[in-house]
């Protein structure tokens, strides 16, 4: 194989949603993600004139990839989930403060790591694999093992070239890809694949759950809210470190301490292959909305059964081109 006939410096946008994916997955931080795609296609390119053409440009741009996500995980503290800090809280408790020193987990739109055309078995897969649950658990293992678990179980490559990819042997891949897999065991941790927890592929009753959800929250019908949330329902909101468990827990705080939600706009989209919305309060002055959350939910037997809230509305509704601010109309006010 020639390097010219490989592929040129021009087609490597084909690859740059499944890099994106694959260092999301290794980074657990949609802006890491893309700072790492984007050193590894500059990285390609000063280095392209030394490509062989041994392997295909696609397995060389992966190597490349794993290589800036590993230098980058180099001595950092891995992303953390509220659920990392201990066990479930009382809405009755202390109100919590933010914890921005911590890294915490990001969610990423779909259309940066999910393709736009795929047999639907494959794209059921890489919706598991970009699942909240399962990045969170890959956050749990070493950086290696972590390449080795996504190269070889969500990717499906042979142990041969995961071994090649990371210059060692297939002995050494086979005993990271056991390790890793019982650290997530031991942990009871998400496992890769379909099946791995909630809901991928949307039907119509699940379209219908999520509707009554946005229109009851618009309402701000706790009521009937709760009667959404499955009995292990949890709520989190990043980057708060506390979290609730249940409908009794998580109506109290509704009601308590997220009462300032009352009166929202929501506007329905999807993050990490899970159905998602834009959440705006009210200001309390009056005259109009400003962005507040972006919730990801999971659905779990016809039922919410993880809610999670970020905040850093800042960073995140730009990666979703959403507007920081509504009018009182509910429309998108210029910056």
């Amino acid at each position: 194989m020639t390097v010219a006939a490989d592929a040129p410096p021009g087609t490597w946008e084909q690859h740059r949603v499944e890099l994106t994916a694959y260092c999301y997955r290794m980074l657990g931080s949609s802006a890491d993600a893309e700072d790492a795609v984007q050193d590894t296609m500059v990285r390609a390119w000063r280095s392209y004139d030394k490509f062989e053409g041994r392997s295909s440009v696609r397995s060389w741009l992966y190597k490349i990839a794993t290589n800036v996500c590993l230098t980058m995980l180099d001595g950092r503290q891995r992303r953390a989930t509220p659920m990392d800090f201990g066990e479930a809280a009382s809405a009755d408790g202390p109100r919590p403060t933010p914890k921005p020193e911590i890294s915490w987990l990001e969610p990423i739109p779909d259309a940066r790591v999910l393709p736009t055309a795929s047999d639907p078995a494959e794209l059921a897969v890489a919706k598991e694999s970009v699942r909240l649950a399962f990045v969170a658990a890959l956050q749990h293992l070493p950086a290696r093992q972590r390449a080795v678990l996504i190269l070889r179980e969500v990717l499906q490559w042979k142990a041969s070239e995961v071994a090649e990819l990371l210059g060692t042997t297939v002995a050494s891949v086979n005993s990271a890809l056991q390790r890793a897999r019982a650290t997530l065991a031991e942990q009871e941790l998400a496992q890769p694949g379909p099946g791995g927890g909630g809901v991928s592929e949307l039907d119509a009753d699940h379209q219908e759950l999520l509707t009554r959800y946005a229109e009851a929250f618009e309402r701000y019908d706790v009521g009937a809210l709760v009667t959404l949330l499955h009995e292990d329902a949890i709520l989190n909101m990043p980057p708060y470190d506390i979290w609730l468990q249940g409908p009794e827990e998580i109506s109290k705080w509704w009601i308590g301490p997220g009462a300032p939600c009352r009166g929202s706009k929501m506007r329905a989209l999807s993050a990490n292959g899970m159905p998602a919305f834009a959440q705006w309060r009210p200001r309390p002055e009056g005259g109009g909305y400003y962005a507040w959350a972006l919730q990801v939910i999971d659905i779990k037997d016809g039922l919410i059964i993880g809610y999670t809230s970020f905040l850093d509305v800042d960073v995140l509704f730009p990666m979703w081109e959403l507007p920081l601010s509504l009018d009182a109309e509910g429309e998108p006010v210029s910056a």
